[in-house]
């Protein structure tokens, strides 16, 4: 019997029967199996086991299939796809498609009645529907972080190098890579496009993406460096010591949120050779929300009662946030954030802290964008940051908070167009890159 064989033997007999449990905690289940096993705590994977599962599979026994086994025969765990989670029998089966460097693979995981695992296994799989093969240039390459590797894509171009590279930074929610928005991936538009401009990048999956559930269990780490800027570091970090990557021309790119907090990953890391600012709010986001409630209330159907409910909602919120004492979070959330998220964004000020820097930046803005306003937040930076010298702006008429082109509704329904983002911004970007110096 093949090794490979013998490995799925091995695994396969745990996964013998799944009670009655709900879809949702099987899925919870899977996830947290995952989490556990990329950050290698195999005594935590075991705890959701049964009683049958424990004395079948031991935290050392996991621990040699997923860190020696299955790299030995498939190559490093890149990322995981979306989970399926199916009845069987009077149980529920959770599968999980898992890329590793050579193949596909799916980890299947079975629960009893009390939500308990009493099945686990790793077979062969083919790509998932809709999985995209690695363009031209493109390998795997994984962040790391505190909570577990992020998986990434790092992007080269053609020739020898050294190449400037740039750090992909996304907007808010738990965005992929390749920042999805229905049938659009603006960053690996980007990505694509620098790399035929001879620019490197570095683009990742979000930690609120790959430890969602986790992140969502543990409200007092929900910050917005540790959504944000953390991995950000850590990315820059990694980038810089990549064969092919000039490590003194290294910059971050940030896109909405992520340019949000540009300023304060250029703080943090002032050997960054500059900063490109896509999309970037200028005001506090309680603000932006507000003014996002009130015009896209109106367009998407709310009744004039509805939108002020929730701008009294949204003020009572800046109201408590201007007192709260950020060493003792409350329990409880707004907008579905734990209020320690909201408190550690209270004392952020985006466009002071640009102020205080001393690298280069771009700052970039779609002229028809309804989420970050070309007059309030672009007005401001321009405003803000006026006679610097190492500060460009640019402007594009026609284009949306994707910088690709604006639909006919003015909501995020037009996101939903197939497009691409407009190569004058992508070319912009390069020549902008292209023309700084190295940092020292």
């Amino acid at each position: 019997m093949s090794g490979l064989r013998k490995l799925w033997f091995i695994v396969g007999l745990l996964a013998a029967s799944a009670a009655q449990a709900t879809p949702e905690v099987c899925a919870q289940r899977a996830a947290e199996i995952l989490q556990a096993l990329q950050k290698g705590d195999f005594a935590l994977v075991a705890t959701h086991f049964n009683a049958r599962m424990k004395d079948a599979l031991d935290a050392s026994r996991l621990e040699k299939v997923w860190t020696q086994a299955l790299p030995q025969q498939f190559g490093a765990f890149d990322h995981a796809a979306d989970t399926k989670v199916s009845l069987l029998g009077d149980g529920a089966l959770a599968e999980t498609p898992l890329h590793f460097a050579n193949q596909w693979l799916v980890m299947r995981v079975g629960c009893d009645a009390q939500g308990q695992v009493d099945g686990l296994r790793f077979a062969p799989g083919a790509a998932p529907a809709g999985a995209e093969a690695m363009g031209p240039g493109e390998r795997s390459l994984a962040v790391p972080t505190p909570w577990g590797p992020l998986p990434g894509v790092l992007t080269l171009p053609s020739g020898q190098g050294p190449f400037a590279a740039v750090v992909l930074v996304a907007g808010s929610g738990p965005n992929d890579r390749d920042e999805t928005v229905g049938a659009n991936k603006p960053f690996r538009d980007i990505a694509q496009g620098l790399a035929a401009a001879g620019i490197a990048s570095l683009r990742y999956d979000k930690r609120s993406r790959v430890y969602g559930p986790r992140m969502a269990q543990q409200a007092d780490a929900a910050t917005i460096d540790n959504e944000v800027t953390d991995d950000a570091l850590a990315a820059v970090k990694l980038l810089s010591v990549q064969p092919g990557v000039d490590p003194h021309r290294v910059f971050v790119l940030g896109h909405s949120l992520g340019a949000y907090m540009a300023p304060r990953i250029g703080q943090r890391e002032p050997q960054l050779a500059g900063l490109v600012l896509l999309a970037a709010s200028a005001r506090p986001l309680l603000d932006v929300i507000a003014q996002q409630t009130r015009e896209q209330g109106k367009l998407q159907g709310l009744s004039d009662e509805q939108i002020q409910q929730k701008e009294q909602s949204i003020a009572a919120e800046q109201r408590w946030l201007a007192t709260a004492d950020p060493s003792r979070p409350p329990p409880g959330s707004f907008g579905n954030a734990p209020q320690g998220y909201w408190l550690s964004l209270r004392e952020y000020d985006a466009v002071a802290v640009a102020g205080a820097l001393s690298m280069p930046m771009l700052i970039l803005q779609g002229g028809s964008d309804f989420q970050v306003s070309p007059t309030q937040d672009y007005g401001r930076w321009q405003t803000g940051l006026a006679g610097r010298s190492l500060v460009s702006f640019h402007q594009y008429e026609g284009l949306n908070h994707l910088f690709m082109p604006a639909g006919k509704t003015g909501t995020p329904a037009d996101y939903q167009t197939p497009s691409r983002v407009d190569g004058r911004v992508i070319q912009d970007i390069a020549k902008w890159i292209k023309a700084q110096p190295a940092a020292h």
